[in-house]
C-alpha cells in the first residue's frame, strides 16, 4: 500500500472532524435573542389601547412583534396570545423563564404582559442540529472506511489472490495460462516478472520434453537396428552349429548363440522400458519404389524363406525407414512363431490404384479367432506365443506407422497360417 493514500486519506478524514467540531462548537455558544426596546413599547400600547384589549377573551392575534406573548388581565383571564403552546399564566412564564412585564394605565396595574421564551426551542434545534452534524460526520466515516477498504480490496487483496491462485496453477503444471498484467495495484510491478517466470518454466518444460522424446526416439531406432542383426547372427549360429568340425568349434557356435540370446533379451528389455510412448517416433514419408520396397523384404528375409517375392510396379509414399521396421517385425515374427516358409502376394487396391497391397503370410496355424483384434494392440500377445521371448510390440509399433503413412495394418487367418496385409498409399 503507497504512503501517499494513507496520508490522504487521514488528512480527508481529520479536516472533515475539525470541521463538525469548529460547526458544533459555535452552534453551542447561539443564545435565546432580547428584545427589550421591542417590549417596552409594546407594554406602552397595551396600557394606551388597554380598553379595546379587554373586550377581546383568548383571542389569537397576528402580531409584527418580533417575539411571541400573552396578555393577560390583573385576574389571569388569557386575553391575547400569538401562538399556541405559550405560556398562559404567571406561575407557567415562571417555570419557562418568559418575561413578564407589567400593564400600567393611570398609575395602575391592569394586566401583565408574558414575553415566550425560546431558548428551549433553540436548544432542541440545536441538539437536533448537533445530532444530525455528528450523524453526518460517521456516515462520512463510514463511507471512508468502506471506500479506502474497496480500494485495499481491489489493489491489494484481490491482486494478490490472483498472484496466490497464479502460483497454485503453476505448480500444478499449467504453464499455458498467462497472468493477466495489470500496473494499477500494489502488485503491478510483480506481475510481469511472474509470467516471464512462466514462460521460462513453460520453455524449460518443452525443451525437457524435447530432449527426453530424442532420446526414447534414439533408443527405439537404435534397438530396433540391433534386433534384426541379432536375429541374422543367431540364424547363421545355428547353421553353422549343423557343420561344426569338433565339439570346440560346436561350444564356441554355442556361447555366441548364447550371448545373442542374451543380447535379444537386454534389447526387448529395453524395448519395454523406453517404447511406452512410441507416439512420439517421427514418420517422414517419401517417395519409394516397389524396387527398394522388394530389397528391404530381401534384407529382412536373414533365413531366406520367403517365396519368390515379387512386387506389382508402384511408387508408394512411405517413410523409409520405418516400412523398413515394419516388414522385418513381421519377417521375424513370423520366424519366432511359425517357423514356416513365406508367401509375398501383391495387387492394387482403390478405385484410382491409390493403395498398393502387400499381404504376408505363413503356415504356422494363425491364431486363434477371438484374439486377432489384440495383437496388435500394446504388450499384446497370441495365446501361441507362450515360451517364446517377446514384448508383444512388434505389431502395435508396426501398424502404429502404417497409419502415420496414411496406410493400415490388418492381420486374418488364411489357408492355415497367419496372414499380415499392409496397405501403403501410391504416390
Amino acid at each position: 500500500m503507497k504512503i501517499r493514500n494513507l496520508i490522504i486519506y487521514i488528512v480527508i478524514f481529520s479536516a472533515l472532524g475539525i470541521g463538525m467540531c469548529i460547526y458544533i462548537a459555535m452552534g453551542s455558544k447561539q443564545e435565546a435573542p432580547a428584545y427589550p426596546t421591542e417590549i417596552n413599547r409594546l407594554v406602552i400600547r397595551l396600557g394606551r389601547d388597554w380598553d379595546d384589549v379587554m373586550k377581546q377573551k383568548e383571542q389569537k392575534i397576528t402580531s409584527e412583534e418580533p417575539f411571541e406573548y400573552t396578555v393577560i388581565d390583573s385576574e389571569g383571564n388569557v386575553l391575547q396570545y400569538t401562538k399556541e403552546g405559550i405560556s398562559t399564566s404567571v406561575s407557567a412564564a415562571t417555570t419557562q423563564f418568559d418575561v413578564i412585564r407589567d400593564i400600567e394605565r393611570d398609575g395602575a396595574v391592569v394586566g401583565r404582559l408574558l414575553v415566550h421564551n425560546p431558548y428551549l426551542e433553540l436548544q432542541s434545534r440545536r441538539d437536533f442540529r448537533q445530532a444530525l452534524m455528528i450523524g453526518l460526520l460517521f456516515l462520512m466515516m463510514l463511507l471512508l472506511s468502506v471506500g479506502y477498504f474497496l480500494y485495499l480490496r481491489s489493489r491489494v487483496v484481490k491482486p494478490f489472490d490472483r498472484l496466490k491462485g497464479f502460483a497454485s496453477r503453476v505448480a500444478g503444471g499449467d504453464l499455458e495460462t498467462p497472468l493477466e498484467m495489470d500496473r494499477g495495484h500494489v502488485f503491478g510491478a510483480f506481475t510481469e516478472s511472474f509470467d516471464i517466470m512462466r514462460e521460462e518454466l513453460k520453455s524449460s518444460r518443452e525443451r525437457e520434453a524435447e530432449a527426453v522424446r530424442s532420446r526414447k526416439e534414439l533408443v527405439a531406432e537404435l534397438s530396433h537396428d540391433i534386433k534384426t542383426p541379432v536375429a541374422s547372427i543367431k540364424a547363421m549360429a545355428d547353421v553353422m552349429s549343423l557343420t561344426a568340425k569338433d565339439d570346440m568349434e560346436r561350444e564356441t557356435i554355442a556361447a555366441i548363440n548364447g550371448k545373442a540370446d542374451q543380447i535379444d533379451h537386454l534389447i526387448s528389455n529395453l524395448f519395454h522400458a523406453t517404447l511406452e510412448e512410441l507416439e512420439q517416433l517421427e514418420v517422414k514419408p517419401e517417395e519409394l519404389s516397389s524396387t527398394e520396397i522388394l530389397q528391404m523384404v530381401k534384407e529382412a528375409d536373414y533365413q531366406k524363406k520367403v517365396e519368390a517375392p515379387e512386387l506389382k510396379d508402384a511408387v508408394v509414399l512411405a517413410d523409409r525407414l520405418r516400412l523398413n521396421q515394419v516388414l522385418s517385425n513381421i519377417i521375424a515374427n513370423s520366424y519366432k512363431y511359425a517357423g514356416t516358409g513365406i508367401r509375398l502376394n501383391s495387387s492394387y487396391e482403390g478405385t484410382d490404384l491409390q493403395y498398393l497391397v502387400m499381404e504376408i503370410s505363413d503356415e504356422g496355424g494363425g491364431v486363434p479367432e477371438e484374439e486377432l483384434e489384440l495383437v496388435t494392440g500394446k504388450f499384446k500377445r497370441g495365446s501361441n506365443a507362450k515360451g517364446k521371448d517377446g514384448s508383444g510390440l512388434g505389431l502395435y509399433i508396426s501398424r502404429y506407422f502404417m497409419e502415420k503413412m496414411e496406410g493400415s495394418l490388418e492381420c486374418f487367418n488364411r489357408d492355415g497360417g497367419f496372414t499380415v496385409r499392409l496397405k501403403i498409399p501410391v504416390a
